[in-house]
């Protein structure tokens, strides 16, 4: 329970930048971006596992490049479920994907570091 608190909380600081460095997306209130962060946490456990299965050969030919595209997947299925979060395009959720992973990862790095100590 604690993994999925802090990949929730996680998810929902790498939206918040994302949001905030990319124009595509926007959210209305902080109230949909943590729906938004939630549902992504969920969309992540659940879907992404499936589809990272099915398409297991156009990773090996992509040399796991097309995990960018399924996470901005991923992020355009958050915007189409959550009201008041919104992704514009595929460019959008693609680059606003790698903001989420690059800051979720920081983030997860530094929570197990600061357990470690």
């Amino acid at each position: 329970m604690r993994k999925l608190i802090i990949r929730w909380i996680t998810n929902f600081v790498g939206l918040l930048v994302a949001a905030w460095l990319i124009e595509g997306i926007t959210y209305d209130s902080t109230t949909a971006l943590t729906v938004a962060a939630l549902v992504l946490t969920v969309v992540n456990i659940t879907i992404k596992p499936i589809l990272g299965l099915l398409s297991f050969p156009i990773q090996i030919i992509t040399l796991g490049l097309f995990t960018i595209v399924i996470n901005g997947l991923m992020l355009k299925v958050v915007s189409a479920i959550v009201a008041g979060f919104a992704v514009s395009g595929f460019l959008a959720a693609v680059v606003g994907s790698i903001i989420v992973s690059v800051v979720g990862g920081l983030l997860h790095h530094a929570i197990e570091k600061a357990d470690r100590d």
